[in-house]
């Protein structure tokens, strides 16, 4: 599934329009490190973080995308960053739990 597909339906806010790929998995974490040492490719990230710092880790990882929970969003810069390296960020005004239960039950068959 394409990332404006799993945004649409599960009604996350489009921050920053992205190169389309394939959503592969999810990865929740707010510790870039942590992301750095097990986020896949193609997963999206959810995070709380808002920081131009997730940009360049989700480029490093090569990341669907970034999904932003609880509502926040990120500076103006940050989104312009994004949207200059063809990375989607998204926005969600769920936990970081519930986004990621929803998006396991969206691209895991079975889930």
């Amino acid at each position: 599934m394409q990332v404006k597909d799993v945004a649409a339906k599960l009604g996350f806010r489009v921050l920053a329009e992205g190169r389309e790929q394939e959503v592969t998995g999810g990865y929740a974490s707010d510790l870039l490190s942590d992301v750095i040492a097990n986020a896949e490719e193609g997963c999206l990230w959810i995070t709380v973080q808002r920081h131009l710092n997730i940009v360049a880790v989700a480029q490093l990882k090569k990341l669907a995308g970034i999904v932003i929970s609880r509502g926040g969003e990120p500076d103006a810069p940050v989104l312009q960053r994004a949207a200059q390296e063809g990375l989607f960020v998204l926005a969600s005004p769920e936990d970081t739990f519930t986004v990621a239960g929803r998006l396991y039950g969206l691209v895991r068959p079975g889930g």
